[in-house]
C-alpha cells in the first residue's frame, strides 16, 4: 500500500518538474510600426515561428504591429531598458547615438539595392551590427527598407530647384534634415504616425519614403506626386535588447542569432513582392510617378557628406562600401 507521504513526494515532484518546463518557456515581445501585413512584420513572424519551431515550442514570439508599444523613438528606449525584446526600427533614429549608423543611410551610396546587399551582408554590415552593443542593443540583422524617394501634394519634382518652399517630414534624424535642407525644402522632423494627418491638414507638403510605406500609411491618399530619386537605400535593423538576450543560455543566443539571419531571406521575398503591388496599387489610385535628373540631386549632397564624414573610420568605410561590387 502506497502512504501518503510517498503520494505527497510524488505530487510535489510532479509539481516542481511542471513549473520548470512553464518557466522555461520564454515569450519575447517584438516592436513594429508598420501594419499586420507589412513585409518587416512578416519577417519577424517568420523568425518567430523559426524559434518556436527548433525548441519545441519553448520560445515564442509575440510581434506587436501598428504602433501599438509606441512610436519608433520611444521604442528604441524601451528596448534598451529591456522593457520590449526585441525590435524593427529604421536606422535614422539611431544616427545621432550610433556613428556607424550615418554611412549606411548616407544619400546615394549604394548604387542599387543588389550593391546595398552586397555591403550589408558582408564585414562592413558585420561592423554596423556590432555597433550597436555598448548602447545596450544586440543587432541582429538588416532588413531591406527599399529606395526612399519624395512625394508631395504640390507638384512633380524633376530637379533639386523644384524642392525649393516645400515643407518635407523628414524621420527624427539630423541626416535626414541635413539632406533635404541641402536641396532648398524645408525639414520638419516627425513621427511616421503623424505624417498623414500633416499632409492632410498643410502642416507639411509631403515626405519622403519607399512604395510600400507610401502605400500602407495611405501617404498616396494626400500627396499624389511622386517623384522616384530614389535617394536612400538604407536598410533597417532588426534588434533585441542586451537585458533580455544576456538572460537566455548561450545556446539560446545562437538559436535568436541564427533564426533571425534565416529571416532575412523570407523577408526580402515578402519585400520584393510588396514593392510590385504597392507601386501598381497607387499608380492605379492616380498618383503621378515621374523620373528626375538624379545626378543634379547626387550633385547637391557634398555638403551632407563634408559634414557627416568626418572621421578616419567612416571615410574608410565610406570608401569601402564604394569599391564593393
Amino acid at each position: 500500500m502506497i502512504s501518503r507521504r510517498s503520494l505527497f513526494g510524488a505530487f510535489v515532484a510532479l509539481s516542481v518538474a511542471t513549473t520548470a518546463a512553464h518557466a522555461q518557456t520564454i515569450t519575447l515581445r517584438s516592436a513594429d510600426i508598420h501594419p499586420d501585413g507589412y513585409p518587416t512584420v512578416g519577417a519577424v513572424k517568420y523568425f518567430g515561428q523559426l524559434l518556436e519551431q527548433r525548441t519545441n515550442g519553448r520560445i515564442k514570439v509575440q510581434v506587436f504591429p501598428s504602433q501599438q508599444l509606441g512610436q519608433e523613438k520611444d521604442t528604441i528606449d524601451q528596448t534598451r531598458f529591456g522593457v520590449i525584446d526585441l525590435n524593427r526600427i529604421n536606422m535614422a533614429p539611431f544616427n545621432n547615438l550610433i556613428p556607424e549608423t550615418f554611412v549606411p543611410a548616407l544619400p546615394f551610396i549604394f548604387k542599387s539595392v543588389v550593391h546595398m546587399r552586397a555591403v550589408m551582408d558582408g564585414p562592413i554590415g558585420d561592423e554596423i551590427l556590432k555597433a550597436f552593443e555598448p548602447h545596450g542593443l544586440v543587432a541582429l540583422a538588416f532588413y531591406d527598407s527599399g529606395a526612399r524617394s519624395f512625394y508631395n501634394s504640390k507638384r512633380p519634382i524633376n530637379t533639386p530647384a523644384d524642392m525649393k518652399g516645400l515643407k518635407i517630414r523628414v524621420q527624427q534624424s539630423d541626416l535626414f534634415i541635413d539632406l533635404v535642407k541641402a536641396l532648398g525644402a524645408n525639414a520638419t522632423p516627425m513621427p511616421a504616425g503623424e505624417v498623414y494627418s500633416a499632409i492632410q491638414t498643410g502642416v507639411v507638403d509631403g515626405a519622403e519614403n519607399n512604395w510600400p510605406s507610401y502605400d500602407s500609411f495611405r501617404h498616396a491618399e494626400v500627396a499624389k506626386f511622386y517623384s522616384k530619386t530614389e535617394h536612400s537605400m538604407s536598410p533597417e535593423v532588426f534588434v533585441m535588447s542586451k537585458i533580455s538576450y544576456d538572460k537566455l543560455s548561450p545556446d539560446d543566443q545562437k538559436l535568436i542569432r541564427q533564426a533571425a539571419k534565416d529571416s532575412v531571406g523570407k523577408m526580402r521575398e515578402l519585400w520584393e513582392a510588396r514593392e510590385k503591388t504597392s507601386e501598381a496599387k497607387v499608380r492605379a489610385a492616380g498618383s503621378q510617378v515621374n523620373e528626375v535628373d538624379k545626378q543634379a540631386f547626387i550633385d547637391a549632397m557634398k555638403p551632407v557628406y563634408d559634414k557627416y564624414v568626418t572621421n578616419p573610420k567612416l571615410k574608410d568605410m565610406v570608401a569601402r562600401i564604394q569599391a564593393t561590387n
